[in-house]
């Protein structure tokens, strides 16, 4: 087992190969076009509108790392203007169908999730507040 270990990739080894991969792929912007690619082709504008948020200059470059990768297709058509269409490789679909069933268990758990954010707010609030008491108890007895 331990021969078998040793060949396999590290993600949490500084060298790796895949951790740079992991970051395409899982980063903010690298799953959101993935998951809207697992849609169907885009062009790339519309592929932009459709990740909202996301600059022209890093859309860009999320593309060409995940073109790189292997996980996208790019198709430019020769013509005026220049059509380019942006699809998922057999890669790119299998770890699609992935991400999207990360993104819709994140979905669903939103409830959960934002109740976690208000305990843990309300907890974080409540020694400032303490604190803030005890300065005023503290002036009142000079």
């Amino acid at each position: 087992m331990e021969d078998v270990d040793r060949l396999l990739p590290d993600v949490f080894a500084r060298a790796c190969e895949s951790r740079s991969v992991v970051e395409h792929v899982a980063g903010r912007w690298g799953i959101l076009a993935l998951a809207a690619l697992h849609e169907g082709s885009f062009r790339f504008n519309a592929l932009r509108r459709r990740v909202d948020g996301v600059s022209e200059k890093m859309l860009a470059q999320t593309l060409q790392a995940l073109e790189r990768d292997g996980f996208v297709h790019r198709d430019a058509q020769p013509s005026i203007p220049p059509r380019v269409e942006y699809s998922l490789t057999p890669l790119g679909r299998r770890t699609a169908e992935k991400l999207v069933d990360l993104i819709m268990l994140v979905e669903s758990s939103m409830p959960e999730v934002l109740g976690a954010r208000a305990a843990y707010d309300a907890g974080r609030a409540e020694p400032a507040s303490v604190a803030h008491g005890n300065d005023l108890a503290a002036q009142r007895h000079q």
